[in-house]
């Protein structure tokens, strides 16, 4: 069975307003007030909770470590888990997509390095969930993305052939994991960095859903 693997922060669902947020509600609790740009600071919110936390104390402009990311994160991850899904939304066409990819026989499923239970907790809020055959997250394993083995579980718990894989996503990090599989790779053009993901040499860029199925067809 040929199978499409997604990413799913700024793959499937844009989630950065949402990501940023939780980082800035830690932020506040310190008596900062707000030290990331909801969209200014996207990439950022791509890259998890720790980077977030990082460029947030660098811009304090007094000293931090490691510990304070650490001390912060538990909470960043309980403010996120309680707004998942204020502001994040299904990318147009996504939807109609995976739907006609799995009439067309494909297995279909998410490999993200965002925890298991808020990439589950997301998607069902967002009604989502039931269109893929497993989820494979950053915790399902005791190794995560771009190390290749979360993909092949991905392409296992689904049913799928691991000679025929699509690998979407729209970051380095899912380059480097489709390369490590010996799979191909789409990037998306309108997750967080644009256009800016052609410099990764991606098998194909995915401009829109509605290029997915076409896409499928010819690298798997």
């Amino acid at each position: 069975m040929r199978t499409v693997i997604f990413d799913l922060d700024g793959t499937l669902v844009d989630t950065g307003a949402d990501l940023i947020a939780a980082a800035n509600a830690c932020f506040r609790v310190l008596g900062h007030g707000d030290m990331l740009h909801p969209v200014g600071d996207c990439t950022a919110a791509f890259a998890g909770g720790r980077a977030m936390l990082r460029l947030g104390f660098e811009r304090l402009g007094r000293p931090w470590s490691d510990a304070d990311i650490d001390a912060q994160y538990p909470f960043l991850l309980e403010s996120y888990a309680a707004n998942i899904d204020r502001h994040s939304r299904v990318y147009p066409g996504a939807e109609a997509a995976v739907e006609r990819l799995r009439a067309a026989g494909y297995a279909v499923a998410i490999c993200t390095n965002k925890p298991a239970r808020l990439a589950e907790l997301l998607l069902f809020r967002l009604g989502f969930r039931d269109a893929f055959g497993a989820l494979v997250g950053a915790d399902t394993l005791p190794v995560r993305k771009p190390d290749p083995a979360p993909l092949r579980e991905a392409v296992r718990l689904a049913g799928g052939d691991p000679r025929r894989v699509l690998m979407v996503g729209d970051t380095i990090t899912d380059r480097d994991t489709a390369r490590a599989a010996g799979v191909p790779v789409a990037l998306v053009t309108f997750g967080p960095e644009g256009r800016g993901v052609e410099r990764l040499q991606p098998d194909a860029l995915l401009d829109s859903y509605e290029a997915l199925y076409d896409l499928a067809e010819r690298l798997t």
